[in-house]
């Protein structure tokens, strides 16, 4: 499908697309004249979002199906959604996850939050990989690297400076060793026309960074943190013009989130003064 700029629209299919960074995605993609699928858990906050999305682009082709990405019969029904909607996947952005319900020690936290967060983060990273990668195999092959599958894991710095439980650290650690083995199994198998990449969006402003926050916490994290539109803004050009088949796609260079931390601190300093 050609676009009204005389490029190729692209099929995209977004995890956790109802809210948050997949939801700035998903109108960004829009924007840019490609094809979107996105999913969520939550059917009414879904289709408030598939609504407000056709309202945004009105020409743009947007889809959406519930789904919980844990739920490995539920990934399977979003996988033949995807194909039935968009014809065919180029880009798959596994962003859904949840950083759990507290933010506590490991020892004080329940059983049943913590299965939710490892089942969420790295179970249904590995499934929809799993999902994609059969999806792309069933489309043209190509000697040079078409189909491009996207993960959010933690690097051991991103993991050491998150404030979350164990359980979001450990499970986001996974996935980050996720995409490292995946295309390392590609790659030995022979496949090049699937790329796996590391998509790091930094620190962004969502319900779940700020969620469990301390009153002070959640002051310096608004002054510190990029809205969701801004970091998609940046991320999407560069998912849509990929071209290598393993990489870290980053918001921002790491020296550069840093500076913005430093700086944020007389900031935040004078505004408690203010206040």
């Amino acid at each position: 499908m050609k676009k009204k700029n005389g490029g190729h629209s692209l099929g995209v299919v977004i995890t956790g697309g109802s809210k948050g960074l997949g939801y700035a995605l998903a109108l960004e993609f829009l924007s840019a004249g490609d094809r979107v699928v996105i999913c969520g858990r939550n059917s009414e906050r879904l289709e408030k979002a598939l609504h407000a999305l056709r309202q945004a682009v009105p020409d743009g082709e947007i889809y959406g199906v519930r789904c919980d990405v844990g739920d490995h019969f539920a990934a399977k029904l979003l996988a033949d959604f995807a194909v039935s909607s968009l014809g065919r996947v180029d880009r798959w952005i596994n962003n859904a996850g949840t950083a759990g319900m507290l933010k506590r020690p490991l020892w004080e936290l329940e059983p049943g939050d913590i299965f939710e967060t490892c089942t969420t983060n790295l179970s249904g990273s590995i499934i929809m990989c799993s999902e994609a990668v059969r999806v792309m195999l069933r489309q043209p092959s190509s000697e040079k690297t078409c189909y491009h599958i996207f993960n959010m894991g933690f690097s051991m710095i991103g993991a050491s400076f998150s404030r979350s439980a164990v359980p979001h650290k450990a499970s986001k650690r996974g996935v980050a060793e996720l995409t490292h083995f995946l295309f390392r199994e590609l790659k030995e198998a022979g496949v090049k026309s699937i790329g796996v990449h590391e998509l790091s969006p930094g620190l962004v402003l969502t319900e779940l960074l700020l969620r469990d926050a301390t009153e002070e916490a959640g002051r310096f994290l608004k002054v510190i943190a990029e809205e969701p539109v801004k970091v998609a803004s940046i991320l999407v050009p560069k998912i849509r013009a990929i071209k290598s088949r393993n990489s870290r796609l980053r918001y921002e260079p790491l020296i550069k989130m840093f500076f913005r931390i430093l700086m944020g601190v007389p900031q935040l300093l004078r505004k408690s003064k203010e206040g």
